[in-house]
């Protein structure tokens, strides 16, 4: 199945943000954004949400308390050794350790999360709507619905209007998302 796509491509941020929020409020079906740099307005006004942030926080929980029940297993239970008079439960040694492994934890669960989230898999396929993309422009990725291309030449319009550089039409035969 062929679906087509209109595609505006900005020079500058600003009518970029201009040009989402008014398509945004007419009611078109905005596919994807493309930046340079992270644009945090865009994503709020795309109204796309995150679980990463919990995700990273209870991975960071679960680090801590197998590295704390590690820690307390081999050196308390297991292997008990007495030098220099110091307890076999010495928490204050732990909290380095848990810290960094906690860390560790966060960081690879978190990579982790993200690629299966994003389907971010080795050898995958991508669909490129513009080579610039995320080079130097800006890029709104607009669907279009109607066959007759109604609603994509008012979407281009909007973008022209709120200063796009260029409004190209695609149409890929295979989108992967």
């Amino acid at each position: 199945m062929t679906r087509s796509f209109k595609i505006g491509i900005f020079d500058d941020e600003e009518r970029f943000i201009a040009s989402v929020k008014t398509l945004h409020e007419k009611g078109f079906l905005i596919y994807d954004v493309f930046t340079p740099y992270p644009v945090h307005e865009i994503f709020n006004m795309l109204k796309r949400k995150t679980r990463l942030p919990t995700a990273a926080y209870f991975l960071g929980l679960t680090g801590a308390a197998a590295t704390l029940g590690f820690l307390v297993w081999a050196c308390v239970i297991s292997w008990p050794i007495v030098y220099g008079g110091k307890p076999f439960n010495s928490f204050p040694s732990f909290v380095v350790i848990t810290v960094v492994i906690t860390i560790l934890f966060v960081a690879l669960g978190s990579l982790a999360v993200f690629s299966s989230a994003a389907k971010i898999l080795p050898g995958r396929e991508n669909t490129i709507f513009d080579l610039r993309s995320t080079d130097d422009r800006f890029v709104i990725v607009v669907e279009t619905v109607a066959p007759d291309g109604s609603d994509a030449e008012n979407a281009g319009n909007l973008m022209m209007k709120n200063g796009a550089s260029e409004v190209v039409v695609k149409k890929i035969e295979k989108v992967i998302s």
